[in-house]
């Protein structure tokens, strides 16, 4: 302890003295000259909205504010009446007047085919028509929903891949289903009958032939118009003709 006694205290001389905090600090010729005690807070103002400063009354009445909002009306949101907008089933492109030219096309084989109508994807019709034969083989006892569906999926597959390799303009998947399927209204007509009538005799035969014909001609024709291949209608009608041979021995047998 002798080594700290004899410590040199002269070494950290400084000229800082406790006396001189007593001694105010000069501020003058600065923004704050005033104390801290004296400071007076409304000297020195913040930016304050003119809307706050002047507060407009309340006008309106109890459970009736003023209207300060104009909503919009429908026409203007939507920039169009209600009354100009098309029907329902038209953008859902069902056309009834569409679908019985197409079936009176079908039904008169000798009548020209309207190429643009024909060219619609239009599978309304088809679907009706497909669950009319499935129900009119029911009602013959054959539970034939899923051959139905299957033969048909098929067919228009072939037939689209063969329309697309002979047309020029090429074909949708759509379009062919769609005439493959409003052609097979004679079919149901040759199920119909054999709900009474059994279609194994010589006259189903004779019967069965002529319906099947009836289907392929018919589509070939419309294929033909819509597709603009003349002179090639026979070359359709063969596979048409083979696959409607198939829903025939499906109402046959």
């Amino acid at each position: 302890m002798s080594g700290f006694d004899s410590f040199n205290t002269d070494f950290f001389q400084t000229s800082y003295s406790i006396d001189d905090q007593s001694q105010p600090y000069d501020y003058s010729g600065r923004p704050y000259s005033k104390q801290y005690g004296g400071y007076e807070y409304s000297q020195q103002s913040g930016f304050v909205p003119p809307d706050m400063m002047q507060q407009q009354p309340y006008t309106g009445q109890i459970y009736q504010p003023t209207q300060t909002y104009t909503p919009t009306s429908a026409q203007s949101f939507y920039g169009s009446n209600f009354e100009d907008e098309p029907p329902l089933l038209e953008e859902l492109g069902i056309n009834f007047d569409h679908i019985w030219q197409k079936t009176l096309t079908v039904l008169h084989p000798l009548k020209v085919a309207d190429g643009s109508i024909m060219n619609e994807t239009d599978l309304a019709g088809p679907m009706v028509f497909c669950l009319a034969f499935g129900a009119t083989l029911l009602l013959a006892g054959k539970i034939q929903f899923g051959y139905v569906y299957g033969i048909s999926a098929i067919g228009c597959l072939g037939m689209f891949c063969l329309l697309n390799l002979m047309s020029m303009t090429g074909v949708s998947f759509g379009c062919v289903a769609s005439v493959l399927g409003y052609c097979l209204l004679p079919m149901i007509l040759l199920s119909t009958f054999a709900i009474v009538f059994s279609l194994q005799g010589m006259m189903g035969i004779i019967l069965t032939a002529g319906v099947i014909g009836w289907c392929s001609f018919s589509a070939s024709k419309i294929f033909i118009s819509a597709l603009a291949m003349e002179g090639q209608q026979l070359l359709v009608a063969y596979p048409c003709a083979l696959l409607y041979g198939v829903f025939a021995l499906i109402s046959v047998f």
